[in-house]
C-alpha cells in the first residue's frame, strides 16, 4: 500500500472525527436528562513511557492497556497481549518472546550484534530489554506500547519504540485476591495478592503467582508431553513510603523464575517432537528500584531511579531434533547450551516543573552500567565425526545521558514539545577466540512536535523525531572471520509523524490515529548463514548495515461504548517497509518480520444477571522470516472468547484461545538440517499455540 493511500485513511479519519463533533454536541443534548456528562469523562492515564498525565495530548502514537482489559482479556503473559497492538510483532525462537518488532523494526535471535536492542523494554523502571520473557501479566496496573524512536525519553535502545509494563501499586486500605485456573494442556496457575497499610505513612503490596502448562508438544522418542513445558513463577514487593507532606519513597522488588522447556522444532514442521535431548529456555531474574521523589521549591519536583537487575539465562537445544533411532543408518547427533549471566545498574535523576504555566519542562541524566558474561558449550557427532566448541565472551557497556523536554504553549491552542538527547557509549568487548574491542560513541537525539487542540474532543499533532542505535561488534561468529564481518556501523533514523487523538459521542467513542513515514540510515540488517552443512551449531547470526531503508504507515484504535452493557473495539496496523541500497539479496524488498498488516477486533456484552460474554478477532498479515532468504509465513487470524459471572467480590469464567485452532508459524529457519536430504536448505518452523481452554477463578476482597 502506498503512502498515498495511507495517508487518505489517515485524512478520512480526521473527517469522519470532524463529523463526530457535531454529532457529539447532538448525542450530549439529547441525553441530558438520563445522564451526567461528568460521569463519561474518561480517565485520565499517566503515560509512565513520558512521565506526564494524559493520553490525548501527547504528541506520540502509544497503546495503552489499562488494568481492567488485561484482566478481562484473560492473559498471563506480554505475549499473549500482542496481538492487540498495532504494528506488534514478536519472534519465537525461545520458550516465551524476548524480541519485539515495532514497526517492524526489531531483533528477532540472540546475539544478533552486542546487547543493544532496537525496542526497549522496561519494566516498574526495571530495564530488561533483550530479555522480555520474564514479563508475567498477573496484577498488572496497565501495559504501554510506545511506536516511533523515544530518543528523548530511553536513548539507543528504543530506535523502534518502548514497552512499559506496569505493575499495581500498595493501597491504603486493605485488599487481598486469590485467584487460579485450571485448563487444557494441563494448565494450572495460583495467584495472590496482599495489600495495605503497615503504618500511617507506609503501605506495601505482595505478589505470589505460579502459572504452567506443558507446551503444547508430544515428543514421541521420550513418551512426554511436557519437555516444551513451562513452569513460570513470579515474586513481587511493593513499599510506599510517605516521607512527609511533599516527599515519598517507593521500593519495588521483583522475582521471576522462568523454568521452561524448550522442545519447540521438528522436521515436519508439526507438534510432535523426537528429539533425544530436549532443551531448556530458563531465566531467573532478580531486580529491585528505588523511587525518591519531592518538591525541591514551589516550582521543581525532583525525582530519583536507582536501579540493579540480575538475570540469569539458560538456553539449550537439540540442533538435531531426532534422535539415534529417528537418523538410523546415519549417525547424527547434536546439542547445544548457552549460560548468560546479566548484571545491569542504573542511576536516573530527573528534575520537572511543578505546575503548568505557559511552558512545564522536564530535564536530567542517566547513568547506566550492563554487565554480561557468557558461556556456549556445543557438541556433536556425525558419522563418527565429533565436534566439540566451547566460546567464552564478555561484554560490558557503560552509558551516560544528558535530556531535556520542554512544552511550551504558544497559544491557547497550539503547544511545541521539544526534546534533545545526548548520550555517550562506552564498551568493553572480548572472548575466547582472542578478540577484543572497545568501542566508543557519542550520539544524539530528539524530537519537534506540535500539538494543536483543535476542538474540546479532537487534538492534532505533527512530530519529528530523531532515533539512534549504536554500532557494535557481532558475537559468536568464527575466530577465521574478518574484521569488516566483526563490526557494523550505527544506525540512525528519522520518523515524521501526525496524528490524531479524540473522544466523541459524549465520551462514548475513542479515536486514535497517526500516520508515520521512516528514513533509516546505514540500517542495520540481521542476517544468518550456516557455516557448516553437517554441523547445525555452525548457524549463526550476523549483523550488517544496509545503505537506508524506509518504514512507513498507520495505527487506528477505536473504542465504543455502545451502551452501558455492550463495549467493542477495534485497532489496525498498517505497515510497508523495504531495505534498499544492501548487497544481500533482501535488497529492495519487505524487512523480515513486518507484516504488511495487523488486526484486533472484539467486545464485551454484560446480559442478565452479572454474566457477561466476550470475543476478540487478531490477526496479521504474512511476513519474511528473515533478511537472508526470501521464505515467508502464512496469514493467519486468531478467535478467543470468554463467558462469565462476576459478583461483589468473586468471578468464574470459561475461556478458550485460538478456538477455530488455527496453525501458524511465529518463527522460522530457512537452512539444511537433514542427511537423508544431503543437507539442502529447507523451511523449518515453530508453530503458535493451539487451542486452549480453561476456567478461572478470583476472589476479591477489599475493606471498606
Amino acid at each position: 500500500m502506498t503512502l498515498k493511500k495511507y495517508s487518505a485513511i489517515f485524512i478520512a479519519s480526521i473527517i469522519l472525527a470532524t463529523n463526530l463533533e457535531t454529532y457529539n454536541v447532538t448525542f450530549a443534548d439529547e441525553q441530558t436528562n438520563t445522564v451526567d456528562q461528568d460521569e463519561r469523562n474518561l480517565e485520565e492515564i499517566v503515560v509512565s513511557g513520558f512521565r506526564r498525565t494524559g493520553n490525548k495530548d501527547l504528541p506520540a502514537s502509544v497503546s495503552v492497556i489499562g488494568a481492567e482489559l488485561v484482566s478481562d482479556l484473560g492473559v498471563q503473559h506480554f505475549e499473549e497481549l500482542t496481538h492487540a497492538v498495532p504494528n506488534l510483532n514478536w519472534a519465537g525462537g525461545v520458550s516465551r518472546p524476548r524480541y519485539f518488532q515495532v514497526r517492524g523494526i526489531g531483533e528477532r535471535s540472540q546475539y544478533e550484534g552486542a546487547p543493544n536492542p532496537s525496542v526497549g523494554f522496561l519494566i516498574d523502571d526495571l530495564d530488561f530489554s533483550g530479555i522480555g520473557g520474564v514479563a508475567t501479566l498477573f496484577d498488572t496496573q496497565q501495559v504501554e506500547v510506545l511506536r516511533g524512536p523515544q530518543g528523548t525519553r530511553f536513548g539507543a535502545n528504543a530506535l523502534a519504540g518502548l514497552i512499559y509494563v506496569k505493575y499495581q501499586e500498595p493501597t491504603d486500605s486493605f485488599e487481598s485476591i486469590f485467584t487460579t485456573t485450571l485448563g487444557s494442556d494441563k494448565t494450572q496457575s495460583y495467584g495472590t495478592v496482599f495489600s495495605g497499610p503497615l503504618s500511617d505513612s507506609l503501605n506495601y503490596r505482595a505478589v505470589i503467582h505460579n502459572s504452567q502448562r506443558n507446551g503444547f508438544r508430544d515428543n514421541v522418542f521420550l513418551n512426554r508431553d511436557d519437555t516444551n513445558g513451562r513452569d513460570e513463577s513470579t515474586l513481587r514487593l511493593k513499599l510506599a513510603y510517605d516521607i512527609n507532606t511533599d516527599w515519598s519513597a517507593n521500593l519495588t522488588s521483583i522475582w521471576v523464575d522462568l523454568d521452561n522447556g524448550y522442545d519447540a522444532f521438528a522436521v515436519d514442521n508439526g507438534f510432535t517432537t523426537y528429539s533425544d535431548r530436549p532443551g531448556q529456555d530458563a531465566q531467573r531474574s532478580v531486580g529491585h528500584v528505588l523511587n525518591i521523589a519531592g518538591e525541591l521549591s514551589d516550582s521543581v519536583y525532583f525525582e530519583s531511579i536507582s536501579g540493579v537487575a540480575d538475570s540469569d539465562v539458560i538456553f539449550s537445544f537439540d540442533a538435531d531434533w531426532g534422535n539415534d533411532e529417528f537418523w538410523d543408518p546415519v549417525i547424527y547427533d547434536f546439542f547445544s547450551r548457552t549460560d548468560r549471566e546479566r548484571q545491569q545498574r542504573s542511576q536516573e535523576l530527573r528534575f520537572s516543573s511543578t505546575a503548568k504555566q505557559r511552558f512545564d519542562w522536564v530535564t536530567g541524566m542517566l547513568w547506566t552500567s550492563l554487565e554480561e558474561s557468557n558461556l556456549t558449550m556445543d557438541d556433536g557427532n556425525y558419522e563418527g565425526f565429533t565436534f566439540v566448541s566451547r566460546v567464552s565472551r564478555a561484554y560490558q557497556a557503560n552509558t551516560l545521558a544528558l535530556f531535556g523536554d520542554m512544552n511550551f504553549d504558544l497559544s491557547e491552542r497550539t503547544t511545541l514539545n521539544t526534546g534533545l538527547r545526548y548520550e555517550q557509549r562506552d564498551a568493553d568487548y572480548t572472548d575466547s577466540n582472542g578478540e577484543s574491542y572497545s568501542p566508543s560513541e557519542n550520539s544524539v537525539g530528539g524530537q519537534i512536535a506540535l500539538n494543536y487542540q483543535y476542538s474540546e474532543q479532537t487534538n492534532l499533532y505533527a512530530k519529528v523525531a530523531r532515533g539512534y542505535k549504536a554500532g557494535g561488534f557481532n558475537l559468536g561468529l568464527p575466530a577465521a572471520a574478518s574484521n569488516n564481518e566483526l563490526l557494523f556501523d550505527a544506525e540512525y533514523l528519522w520518523n515524521y509523524e501526525l496524528g490524531l487523538k479524540g473522544n466523541y459521542l459524549a465520551d462514548r467513542l475513542g479515536l486514535n490515529a497517526s500516520l508515520f513515514y521512516m528514513q533509516r540510515k546505514d540500517q542495520q540488517v540481521q542476517t544468518s548463514t550456516q557455516l557448516d552443512p553437517g554441523n547445525p551449531n555452525t548457524f549463526i547470526f550476523f549483523t550488517d548495515n544496509a545503505g537506508k531503508g524506509k518504514n512507513k504507515g498507520l495505527e487506528l484504535e477505536a473504542n465504543y461504548q455502545v451502551s452501558d452493557a455492550f463495549e467493542l473495539y477495534a485497532n489496525l496496523g498498517l505497515l510497508d517497509t523495504e531495505i534498499n541500497n544492501f548487497s544481500g539479496n533482501s535488497n529492495g524488498r519487505d524487512q523480515a518480520h513486518a507484516p504488511n498488516y495487523t488486526f484486533a477486533a472484539g467486545g464485551r456484552y454484560n446480559f442478565a444477571d452479572n454474566w457477561f460474554a466476550r470475543i476478540d478477532v487478531s490477526g496479521k498479515d504474512e511476513f519474511y522470516f528473515s533478511d537472508s532468504h526470501d521464505q515467508i509465513s502464512q496469514a493467519y487470524s486468531l478467535v478467543n472468547a470468554k463467558l462469565g459471572y462476576v459478583s461483589d467480590n468473586w468471578s468464574i469464567t470459561a475461556w478458550g484461545r485460538n478456538l477455530l485452532d488455527e496453525e501458524y508459524a511465529v518463527r522460522g529457519f530457512f537452512f539444511g538440517n537433514e542427511p537423508a536430504l544431503d543437507f539442502a536448505d529447507k523451511l523449518y518452523t515453530r508453530l503458535g499455540d493451539p487451542r486452549h481452554i480453561g476456567i478461572t477463578f478470583e476472589y476479591h476482597y477489599q475493606a471498606r
